[in-house]
């Protein structure tokens, strides 16, 4: 009975989300009610609550279901990365950017950003927050694995290199999410190129 419970909530949980985050990207996170979620995912109003206080925790757990998705993909990529310090890091980054908008729009994540910026030690924000230093962490470990293949240089601040190229990839995002019109092939050349011009003067 304890394993089956479990998986209706994880079923609960899996439906309340995906019926908010396709009402936030239909309608706008501000137009999209907990009213028209619950009826969506099927759900009592009350059942939302029992796990969300208010929309801002329904987005910053897609958001959380975003990156832990980006998190695991980019774990494949460390484990055995192409042979090229520059693919390498398109493949981590870039596999970041492909999955941006999987579960959450642009308008989503300007919504995202502006809680966490004006609210960073609410749980919204300290969960993005945390979100954000794994993501960077991530960065560092696969540099440090290029060094480990002799394809970056051993002399090499290998965190301080991994924070570079995620801090840029960061506020390249956040212009990504600012225009409607930029798309993520452009985002995907302008980091190749910003990359390039970090990589090329530390490989092996």
């Amino acid at each position: 009975m304890t394993g089956l419970r479990a998986r209706q909530k994880a079923d609960r949980h899996e439906r309340i989300l995906e019926a908010a985050a396709e009402l936030f990207r239909a309608h706008g996170y501000e137009a999209a009610t907990i009213e028209a979620i619950a009826q969506a995912a099927e759900v009592s109003i009350g059942t939302i609550y029992n796990y969300y206080r208010n929309k801002g925790d329904l987005l910053v757990a897609i958001v959380a279901m975003e990156v832990h998705e980006v998190l695991n993909a980019g774990e494949a990529v460390i484990a055995r990365p192409p042979r090229s310090a520059e693919k390498a890091v398109d493949a981590l980054i870039g596999n970041y950017i492909e999955h941006s908008l999987v579960y959450l729009s642009k308008e989503m994540w300007r919504q995202a950003m502006a809680i966490s910026t004006q609210q960073p030690s609410s749980p919204f924000g300290t969960t993005y927050g945390a979100l954000d230093v794994k993501l960077a962490r991530q960065t560092c470990d696969l540099v440090e694995k290029l060094q480990s293949l002799d394809l970056i240089r051993a002399d090499v601040d290998a965190t301080a290199v991994g924070e570079v190229i995620f801090n840029n990839t960061n506020m390249m995002c956040m212009i990504f999410v600012k225009i409607e019109a930029m798309t993520v092939a452009a985002l995907r050349a302008r980091l190749r190129r910003q990359n390039r011009a970090i990589i090329e003067p530390i490989r092996q």
